[in-house]
């Protein structure tokens, strides 16, 4: 991480974590031959969570991802591995999803309906609910942090003001947003960073203070390093049963599971495909598993070589995912071409492009025919795993024509400012890391032309359409429909590259119960207990 977190704007502070799993992104996934077809754990907890009666007391430390530099959910991403976790203690969710009944349920809301002619939701709020500064959390303070949200340009705020027309306070305790098209999904937005309400009272000036009307507060901030939470004894769902949280910062995943194995942390985000399938073994915890999560960056701007369909086209059929799989990951990735694995509920009859050197060095030869001189530039990070990434891709580009020059960035925070502020890329590699809750955010985010994480210099109309297509479906078919649209455009157009998928683990000790998980890998810990 970088040493300078004050650089970073708020649209970079969006866009890194959607980069976080880069330095380590050619070991994130779980064991499994990279030819299989067999489906991986499905999102859930695994192990025993019958804890019987809760005790009170206890303070859980956990070592996450990536330490927190600010509660501010305009400038943290509302994911498990950059920060929803730490900010759902602070400031609750209005909804939340559950994964037994795959649908989403009110949390720090009471309840939120849908209109007959589906263009409208109504949210009721609890009666007397409060901050942790004693003021009410009312209709008027969700419409206010919801506003700031968009304003800031919050994660999914540009999709949200895509298909929602208004979002009025009606009374003290409703709410009623209205949408410009029908969307199923919308509760999703409720459940990550738009539902994490922030009070009046925590925007000073420039000044930002974490007040919310979640079940802890904050004790101690150190950026990047510890962040302390204390229980609220007037937490709307009664007091807590944990005394606190501590989340702290370990580095490398081996230590994290011995400190784990010896009590020295109660809790630890894992992503490597050997300490994933070891904590598996041994500590119950919450296994989160997503598509797209190894993606080629391909820069198709106007004078980059990816402006060239040709060049991106014999990129993605020179590329051999399986060979990445063996050089990269041991035989151990969830590689594949497809946007959506045969596990996925999105996996639709589109394969996606399979590779064809022959055809590669045709496509190659004439765009060289049309003055291309081959040159490329691969921007990764000065890390081992992901230059071992790096090395793998460019022999294999070279052995078919190409001339790749490798670029190694210092941090995943200098990465971030040259793929997503300064552009300066010909081809890079990333993480979009899409759940099948609801895969039209990161889709959205990525891919659409009015995006501005989209740094891919990708705007085509069709694949706009069909991303509104995604967002309204009907239904579960018409979702499937369309996103398999998608993967025969992106065979077409390839704008990116799809290497693989991956899962994370959260781990955590037997003691421990009554954890809840959310979208994205967030954990609410308003009910959990340890057993000492």
């Amino acid at each position: 991480m970088s040493k300078h977190p004050r650089r970073l704007g708020p649209t970079l502070a969006i866009a890194l974590a959607a980069a976080l799993a880069l330095a380590g992104c050619a070991s994130t996934e779980s064991s499994r031959d990279s030819g299989s077809t067999a489906a991986p754990a499905a999102s859930g907890i695994l192990g025993n969570q019958d804890g019987g009666t809760p005790v009170p007391g206890g303070t859980v430390s956990f070592a996450t991802y990536a330490p927190v530099v600010s509660l501010d959910p305009t400038r943290t991403q509302p994911a498990a591995a950059a920060g929803g976790t730490e900010m759902a203690a602070v400031y609750d969710v209005l909804m939340r999803y559950d994964f037994g009944s795959k649908s989403f349920e009110p949390q720090l809301a009471q309840s939120l309906e849908e209109s007959s002619d589906h263009l409208s939701w109504t949210l009721q709020l609890r009666d007397g609910v409060t901050f942790s500064d004693g003021t009410p959390l009312d209709a008027g303070a969700v419409v206010a942090s919801i506003e700031r949200y968009n304003q800031r340009r919050g994660a999914n705020s540009q999709l949200y003001r895509h298909l929602v027309q208004s979002t009025v306070a009606q009374g003290p305790s409703t709410v009623v947003f209205t949408l410009k098209r029908p969307w199923r999904t919308f509760p999703v937005m409720l459940a990550y960073g738009h539902g994490m309400i922030v009070a009046p009272s925590s925007q000073q000036g420039d000044r930002f203070t974490p007040i919310g009307a979640g079940p802890f507060t904050v004790v101690k901030l150190a950026p990047q390093q510890e962040l302390e939470l204390k229980a609220r004894p007037d937490y709307w769902n009664g007091a807590p049963h944990l005394d606190g949280l501590k989340f702290v910062a370990i580095a490398g995943e081996q230590p994290k599971i011995d400190a784990l194995a010896n009590g020295g942390i109660d809790m630890a985000y894992l992503r490597n495909a050997e300490t994933v399938n070891a904590a598996k073994e041994a500590f119950p915890g919450f296994i989160d598993t997503t598509s797209l999560s190894m993606v080629g960056q391909l820069n198709s701007a106007p004078g980059r070589p990816g402006a060239d369909p040709r060049v991106r086209q014999a990129i993605a059929l020179a590329i051999d995912t399986d060979v990445i799989n063996q050089r990269v990951r041991g035989g151990e990735g969830m590689t594949g071409t497809d946007m959506f694995q045969s596990w996925s509920l999105w996996h639709g009859d589109v394969a996606g492009t399979r590779p064809d050197t022959t055809a590669a060095e045709a496509l190659l030869d004439k765009a060289k025919a049309d003055g291309y001189n081959g040159k490329l530039t691969y921007v990764g990070v000065n890390d081992p795993d992901t230059q071992n990434l790096a090395l793998a891709v460019q022999a294999q580009l070279n052995a078919i024509g190409f001339d790749v020059a490798l670029e190694y960035t210092s941090s995943v925070t200098d990465m971030v400012q040259r793929l997503y502020a300064d552009r300066d890329f010909d081809m890079s590699y990333g993480a979009y890391s899409i759940s099948d809750v609801a895969p039209e955010l990161r889709l959205f985010s990525s891919l659409h032309s009015t995006s501005t994480n989209n740094i891919l210099g990708y705007k085509s109309p069709e694949m706009d359409g069909l991303l509104d297509k995604v967002l309204t479906a009907p239904d579960d078919t018409a979702k499937r429909k369309a996103i398999t649209d998608m993967q025969s455009l992106v065979n077409t157009d390839q704008p990116f590259l799809a290497w693989g998928a991956g899962e994370a683990y959260t781990a955590w000790s037997p003691n421990l119960f009554g954890i809840n998980p959310t979208v994205d890998g967030t954990l609410l810990f308003d009910k959990a207990f340890e057993k000492r």
